[in-house]
């Protein structure tokens, strides 16, 4: 029995966060969604072990922002970088195994960045 592989959707434009939401549960996967890094990190810490990548956006209003949170979610763990004006950031900011899909994208952007870095963890 193959487990559906969780994503934690993190992004604070609700009608982006529907999208994706969507976009990603009719590709196969499960996805937990949250409106901030705070809620995200709540996620986390009550069972990390159900996710397999982070998708977030960059500026996230108060709280951790998308580089922050995710250096505290998942140093090792696979990351969407999500961003309209942050993505010259990402080589200094981004954690390893990461990619930055600059808005505005389709939502088939995400699903593929998604599915390249778990075939990459899977692989390895």
């Amino acid at each position: 029995m193959t487990t559906t592989p969780a994503l934690c959707l993190v992004e604070d434009d609700a009608l982006i966060r529907e999208l994706l939401e969507n976009s990603l549960t009719e590709a196969g996967f499960e996805v937990i969604e949250v409106s901030c890094g705070t809620k995200a990190l709540a996620e986390f810490d009550a069972d990390a072990a159900r996710f397999r990548a982070v998708i977030t956006d960059i500026r996230l209003g108060a709280g951790p922002d998308g580089w922050a949170m995710a250096r505290e979610l998942a140093p090792t763990m696979p990351v969407v970088y999500m961003s309209g004006d942050s993505a010259p950031e990402w080589s200094s900011q981004g954690v390893p195994n990461s990619l930055m899909v600059a808005k505005p994208f389709a939502p088939a952007q995400i699903i593929t960045a998604v599915s390249t870095l778990l075939n990459a963890v899977d692989t390895h």
